[in-house]
């Protein structure tokens, strides 16, 4: 069969030299290491960064919910207040965003957003919150209940910043708490944070979600 004039054949000569072929096995040997590393990350497991301890909160439509409701689904928590002039609302529309991308998955996965300002948080002003920002009931929850039982839950649990600067309802600049998601598993283990002001963060949050509402554990 005659060759291409297009692709040149190598000289015999270069054919008989071991170091061609030296050279052709190395290539192979890297190519298949490559590939080998990178269907090792895509089959490693997530991490377990810690089991969380029951909780029972207040939901948005005034329902008893916490992890008993939860078991045997991933879930996707974060931490905002309704009336927070400053993370929240950039927070809250990722969380809009998540579960809009994650559709496909429906009940399977859930969204839980904890309120950090819980005695002005009242279940009536987080249903109305839910509405604005187009939450679906069925899928992502809302809650509130006694604030020092959240704050051992955030801080304590989630290991997420959470408190306020003095006792003063009216001092809202004074609230503070952290701004990652926490990703939680169907067993109620911690599988990841992920900066919520973090396009990279936020896209990995998406994989991995995905990834443990398919199973793909």
């Amino acid at each position: 069969m005659s060759m291409s004039a297009d692709t040149p054949a190598p000289a015999p000569s270069l054919l008989r030299h071991p170091a061609f072929w030296i050279g052709v096995a190395v290539a192979a040997f890297a190519l298949a290491a490559l590939s080998l590393g990178l269907l090792r990350a895509q089959s490693s497991s997530l991490p377990r960064l810690g089991a969380l301890p029951e909780f029972s909160f207040t939901r948005e439509d005034g329902s008893a919910w916490g992890l008993a409701q939860l078991r045997g689904r991933p879930f996707v928590a974060n931490f905002i207040f309704t009336r927070c002039p400053t993370i929240c609302p950039a927070f809250t529309r990722r969380m809009a965003r998540l579960q809009q991308e994650t559709a496909r998955h429906g009940e399977q996965l859930q969204l839980v957003s904890f309120s950090v300002d819980p005695t002005y948080d009242t279940p009536a002003r987080l249903a109305e919150y839910a509405r604005t920002h187009g939450a679906n009931p069925a899928r992502w929850s809302f809650l509130t209940g006694d604030y020092q039982r959240l704050k051992d839950t955030v801080v304590n649990s989630f290991k997420i910043a959470m408190g306020r600067e003095s006792m003063d309802e009216a001092d809202v600049m004074g609230i503070f708490h952290g701004d990652h998601f926490v990703l939680v598993d169907g067993a109620g283990e911690i599988r990841g944070y992920y900066s919520s002001n973090d396009d990279e963060a936020f896209e990995k949050l998406l994989r991995d979600a995905d990834r443990l509402a398919a199973g793909r554990d």
